[in-house]
């Protein structure tokens, strides 16, 4: 794909389910770091079910051969306060989608003022211009997939080759998609997939934010317990799934990652 000419002179759209050429996969583990990971999972998965957050991070302190980065979507600063804490070797991880509320970009920089972790910052191949060139202007709203694909998706897969595990902050709570989710797993790639607050509530998360002084995102005090780009996050209402604002209107409820 020639991305210079097609913005000098815009013609037919490209394909949106062909992503921009560029780096777009994660590296293969070493045989022996992915034989490693599944014998971890064979033989703790089903005893770290359960576990508390603690629990779980401080095994992976101990068994995970190799760097790990925690995944921060700046929803909330959790994951940030116990890896330093308990991982204090690891990378921090944040997706700037260029499509993030002002508020979350915010947020990022206060983190990375707050923690000594190294935060990195993945981007997509394409900025929102340039997208809006290829594929056509709010692609999100056309193809939402295709638009996580290539601004989620496949930039956390490029981030991700230096590392032999991964910690996210999924929660069983958030949802019915993810009621059964794992605290330990392997991803597509044989990397161990780390989830030490599975457990949590959302009230246990806003509990641990209030009791440890967290940096908090201004917009969970206005009806966003779940955060992701600007164009495709609504408040919701109490009581509702926490995640029911997420593409409102459209039957997609993830954005690939985790899926």
């Amino acid at each position: 794909m020639n991305l210079l000419n097609t913005l000098s002179n815009p013609g037919p759209l490209e394909d949106p389910e062909i992503s921009p050429e560029g780096p777009r996969s994660t590296a293969a583990l070493p045989a022996e770091v992915a034989e490693h990971n599944a014998a971890l999972v064979d033989k703790y998965a089903d005893e770290l079910y359960e576990a508390d957050a603690t629990t779980i991070l401080t095994w992976a302190a101990e068994h995970v051969q190799g760097r790990i980065a925690v995944t921060l979507s700046m929803e909330n600063t959790v994951l940030a306060e116990l890896s330093a804490r308990h991982l204090p070797d690891a990378d921090f991880l944040f997706l700037d989608t260029g499509y993030h509320f002002a508020e979350t970009l915010e947020v990022a920089r206060e983190v990375d003022q707050r923690y000594p972790q190294n935060l990195v910052t993945a981007l997509p191949l394409l900025s929102r211009r340039d997208q809006d060139h290829v594929y056509g202007p709010n692609l999100y709203r056309s193809n939402p997939t295709a638009c996580c694909r290539m601004r989620k998706v496949e930039p956390l897969a490029v981030s991700l080759s230096p590392y032999a595990g991964w910690v996210t902050g999924l929660r069983r709570a958030d949802g019915p998609t993810r009621a059964q989710a794992p605290s330990l797993s392997l991803d597509a790639t044989g990397r161990l997939k780390i989830s030490p607050i599975i457990t949590w509530s959302l009230e246990d998360t806003t509990d641990f934010i209030e009791d440890n002084h967290l940096i908090e995102h201004p917009l969970t005090h206005q009806g966003y317990p779940s955060i992701g780009c600007e164009t495709c996050t609504l408040p919701v209402a109490e009581g509702q799934d926490p995640r029911a604002g997420r593409w409102a209107g459209n039957a997609k409820t993830e954005c690939g990652l985790h899926s």
